[in-house]
């Protein structure tokens, strides 16, 4: 048998611990005996209010905000706050999904709110900005930004401004330097950067790596790593079933 074949018994997810008891993370592991530890790879930190005046945005000047994260939306409030702008209920709400238009309730009274959202993706969020093209779109985000979200806006001629208001930050990983997986489970490119400077001598070796998304499966192979479980695909649309696949694979052996 060789390394790439052992059996698998425990798997680092790069994400935060699920809060739910219902975790298809949970169901794998009980289902298929194996060790699922969660630390996640990154982290946000806020831009202060000092360095948001740089970027010479003013948020009197927008109608309208467009809310990627529940990131985007806590440090578009923590902005306004610490600048002392007070948001007018006539502001209109544009979330990338239900769930992250719903967490808008954290700060403003949703039924009393213009609020939009897609389907989870922005190709879907698009085509509601596209019905209120007179607004004035403020797009608060991370300092990584996926290109598509601007690429879109310009493409339909959208008067939008881009605010920086947190920035993804490798966290630090040095209590895992002695510590083994049989597989580590990536979502994002942040992610293999944080592995990678973390853990500059890093070795792959029989380290099996999983990637989610079109863009983490190119980081993993442009910095010469192995990509040996890749989501989500037409008999994997999700990781945990990915995992899964992967795993009674190697275990039945």
């Amino acid at each position: 048998m060789t390394a790439m074949n052992n059996p698998v018994k425990t798997i680092l997810v790069s994400q935060p611990e699920p809060k739910t008891e219902n975790s298809p993370y949970r169901d794998l592991a009980e289902k298929l005996k194996v060790k699922i530890d969660f630390q996640p790879f990154i982290h946000v930190e806020g831009v202060d209010s000092s360095e948001f005046r740089k970027q010479k945005v003013s948020l009197t000047d927008h109608t309208a905000v467009i809310l990627t994260s529940r990131n985007a939306v806590d440090h578009y409030f923590r902005i306004c706050e610490e600048c002392r702008f007070t948001v007018p209920d006539s502001m209109k709400y544009f979330c990338m999904s239900e769930a992250i238009a719903f967490y808008l309730q954290k700060y403003v009274v949703y039924r009393k709110r213009k609020i939009y959202f897609g389907k989870h993706v922005f190709a879907d969020l698009i085509e509601q900005i596209k019905k209120h093209k007179s607004e004035k779109f403020l797009l608060p985000s991370s300092d990584i930004l996926k290109q598509d979200i601007p690429n879109l806006l310009e493409k339909n001629k959208i008067d939008y401004k881009r605010a920086i208001l947190y920035n993804t930050v490798c966290t630090d990983l040095s209590h895992l330097s002695d510590v083994y997986y049989d597989i580590l489970v990536f979502f994002s490119p942040s992610g293999i950067k944080s592995l990678l400077q973390n853990f500059p001598d890093f070795k792959q070796k029989d380290t099996r790596i999983a990637a989610f998304g079109k863009t983490t499966c190119e980081a993993v192979k442009a910095n010469k790593l192995r990509l040996d479980i890749e989501a989500p695909s037409a008999q994997a649309p999700s990781m945990t079933m990915a995992l899964e696949n992967y795993i009674k694979k190697v275990n039945k052996k």
